[in-house]
């Protein structure tokens, strides 16, 4: 669901600093502005207490900066039209429980969906670590070379190789 006023954000804690004060700080102006969707898993008996996010927004990457495994399924445009992952985090009481992997479905899912409105040829994240990084490759996502930046082709994040 959407980051709204009835999410208690002031005790959401995941362990990374600059996660916790996005959410804290910053995610409610940038769901005001358009300038990132907020998303939050919560409990159904509680759904104030968030037990992750993660945000989504469009952007462009240069075509050079698409790997050529994924170059198959993008157009040839200098600039590609990419949705982003920017933030992903899981309360750290609700860490090691597989959320990460439900939130990630969840944004695929959403970012696939909307691609057809927006235009959206790939999901781009940027991870913070490289632990991270290796969570994004186990769920299909490209490494850039000499970098913490992924990759997955709109195609394999609808489901639909070709």
């Amino acid at each position: 669901m959407l980051l709204d006023e009835q999410h208690d954000r002031g005790s959401f804690t995941c362990g990374v600093e600059s996660l916790d004060r996005y959410l804290k700080t910053q995610a409610g102006q940038d769901v005001r502005r358009k300038a990132n969707a907020v998303f939050v898993l919560s409990e159904v008996d509680e759904p104030a207490r968030i037990w992750g996010y993660y945000t989504l927004c469009a952007m462009a990457v240069s075509q050079g900066d698409v790997p050529e495994t994924a170059r198959k399924h993008i157009p040839r445009y200098p600039l590609v039209s990419v949705t982003l992952i920017g933030r992903l985090a899981i309360a750290t009481e609700h860490q090691r429980q597989r959320l990460g992997a439900v939130l990630l479905a969840d944004a695929l899912q959403r970012a696939f969906e909307s691609a057809s409105t927006v235009g959206s040829s790939m999901v781009v994240v940027d991870a913070l670590d490289e632990p991270t990084a290796g969570f994004y490759a186990a769920h299909g996502f490209v490494r850039l070379p000499d970098s913490l930046r992924l990759v997955l082709p709109m195609r394999l994040a609808g489901g639909t190789a070709e």
